[in-house]
């Protein structure tokens, strides 16, 4: 039987993201017990829906997920928030996988299987790194950093605010919606490589494999009429035959 979900505000919320019910249950339970509020999802799909309501302090991931892998659940919060604290849990302990989850901006990792008060003594460490950082943003120490200024992109003649939703483009002021911003996020995190119409899909959004590509196709449309100068020959936003699209800053 689960434990009833606390409602008291101070009480630290853990994300597990965990497709084998029997680990899911068990870490959940016993961050329970160690004074955490947790809940779990059994794919990426639903913990990167979680993850959007419910803004936990933490996440625990494991790598081998249905559907959206836990790289690709990484990559995609990390779009939106490079400070949450991310611990992966994963049987595959090669050292590619540890780089790549680095490389993605996993704070720990942790091979399975594992010792639990190990485990639990990482979350602690984790969410206290995470409550000095912050601390630390509050008291003005990092006044000078670029968070503090502002997410600013430049590109070509364009401006971008991505906190604002705002571009100064050829066309002048552009409104942007989120999905759009989160698009010239990926392009900005990886210029001058080629990405497919489905990996910019799971990638932003969090779509399934196979679902359709027309979406993409529509946004870099409107990108090429925001900032080219000619959308018929575009500089910044160009099509790649047989693959995706390629983003040129």
């Amino acid at each position: 039987m689960r434990p009833e979900v606390s409602v008291n505000p101070d009480r630290k919320r853990i994300l597990i993201i965990e497709d084998e019910n029997h680990i899911a249950e068990g870490l959940r339970l016993n961050l329970f017990l160690k004074g955490y509020d947790a809940k779990i999802a059994a794919d990426g799909a639903s913990g990167l829906k979680i993850w959007k309501e419910w803004r936990p302090g933490l996440i625990v991931l494991d790598i081998m997920l249905p559907g959206m892998d836990g790289f690709s659940v990484l990559r995609n919060i990390r779009l939106e928030d490079e400070r949450l604290p991310v611990l992966i849990l994963s049987a595959r302990s090669e050292a590619d996988d540890k780089v790549k989850g680095l490389a993605y901006g996993v704070d720990d990792y942790l091979s399975k299987p594992f010792n639990l008060e190990e485990f639990l003594l990482r979350v602690e460490r984790l969410l206290k790194r995470a409550a000095w950082s912050s601390e630390s943003r509050e008291g003005g120490e990092n006044s000078g950093a670029p968070d503090s200024i502002g997410g600013i992109y430049v590109f070509g003649v364009n401006t971008i605010d991505l906190d604002r939703f705002q571009a100064e483009c050829r066309q002048g002021k552009v409104n942007l919606t989120e999905q759009e911003i989160k698009l010239l996020k990926l392009f900005a995190a990886h210029p001058g490589r080629p990405l497919s119409r489905s990996e910019i899909l799971e990638l932003c959004w969090g779509y399934a494999p196979g679902t359709p590509t027309r979406t993409v196709d529509n946004f870099i449309v409107r990108f090429r009429k925001y900032f080219e100068d000619d959308p018929q020959n575009p500089v910044h936003f160009k099509s790649i035959r047989g693959i995706g699209y390629l983003f040129n800053p």
